[in-house]
């Protein structure tokens, strides 16, 4: 059976930069061990299958898969499926259009917002169907100082220290003294592995942040490297999710809304922007939301 697909560059505005997306059509019928061979034969980070909803009131079922497992939530998938669900139902009529869908995950129904241009990059915006919560972990900085190939003084700003936190996937936040510390890091994942907890069923991956961008309209500088593939990814949607706890706990913002964004890939060559949306009422989150731009790349078939 033929399936349509198409590739997005997600948090971004222009092709080939921000994060790479395999979107795929059509996928029912599909099982799993199908899914999880079609997104390691993509080979990007994340591959997401748009299926019929299960909830008549939904616009669709997400299954997101990286190359080596199936994952709850991804932002970068949410934001590119959304995006290009909007398209496909929009046709090819080039119009402006918005449109609020209800999209189907692992961790629960996810309500976004889609802005479609008449041309370029469309926009995308989630609410968190899990706000970030801190798990307890015992983090040696030391041992995450190595990991890194820094100095255990390089580890840390202000009050700002290594912590686990999940919003649907968890991380392993990291922060760091400034940019120049965040562009020196050098992944060691076999040293990660020895330091780095299990949690929600895998060893957490990392998420390196500072204050300061080089984009000066960023408030963060961020990179992240996963676990088990050792790789470092280009936007992630989902730690930044668990950052916004992070941000929170250590920052104490006051009430009130608070919009944000955060770099990440600068290092890599691919340049991401990711907007974070924190309203706070009596000191807590009372709600959370991230977005971010997608462009279409490529269109194809899948002769599966």
């Amino acid at each position: 059976m033929s399936r349509r697909y198409a590739i997005y560059d997600v948090f971004t505005d222009r092709k080939l930069a921000g994060n790479p997306l395999a979107v795929v059509f059509d996928a029912d019928g599909l099982d799993d061990a199908a899914m999880q061979a079609i997104a390691g034969e993509f080979n990007l980070s994340e591959t997401v299958f748009v299926r019929q909803a299960q909830n008549v009131a939904h616009t669709a079922r997400l299954r997101i898969f990286t190359p080596m497992h199936e994952l709850p939530f991804a932002g970068h998938p949410t934001v590119g499926a959304a995006v290009a669900i909007a398209e496909t139902l929009n046709g090819e009529a080039g119009r402006p259009h918005d449109m609020v869908c209800v999209l189907e995950e692992n961790v629960g129904p996810v309500r976004c917002a889609v802005k479609l241009p008449e041309s370029g990059a469309a926009f995308a915006e989630f609410d968190l169907p899990r706000k970030s919560t801190r798990l307890d972990a015992l983090l040696d900085r030391q041992a995450i100082a190595d990991a890194f190939g820094l100095k255990v003084s390089q580890i840390g700003f202000e009050n700002h220290v290594p912590s686990l936190w999940s919003a649907g996937v968890a991380f392993v936040l990291v922060p760091v003294h400034d940019l120049a510390t965040a562009a020196d890091a050098a992944f060691d994942p076999a040293l990660w592995q020895r330091c780095v907890p299990f949690a929600e069923g895998r060893l957490a991956s990392a998420y390196l942040y500072c204050r300061g961008a080089v984009n000066h309209l960023a408030r963060f500088h961020a990179r992240m490297f996963r676990s088990d593939l050792g790789s470092e990814d280009p936007a992630t949607g989902s730690a930044v999710a668990a950052l916004s706890g992070a941000i929170q706990f250590f920052d104490q913002l006051v009430d009130g809304h608070h919009p944000m964004l955060v770099e990440q890939g600068v290092e890599m060559g691919r340049p991401s922007i990711i907007h974070l949306h924190l309203d706070i009422a009596a000191g807590q989150i009372s709600g959370a939301r991230i977005g971010g731009q997608a462009i279409r790349v490529a269109t194809g078939v899948l002769d599966v």
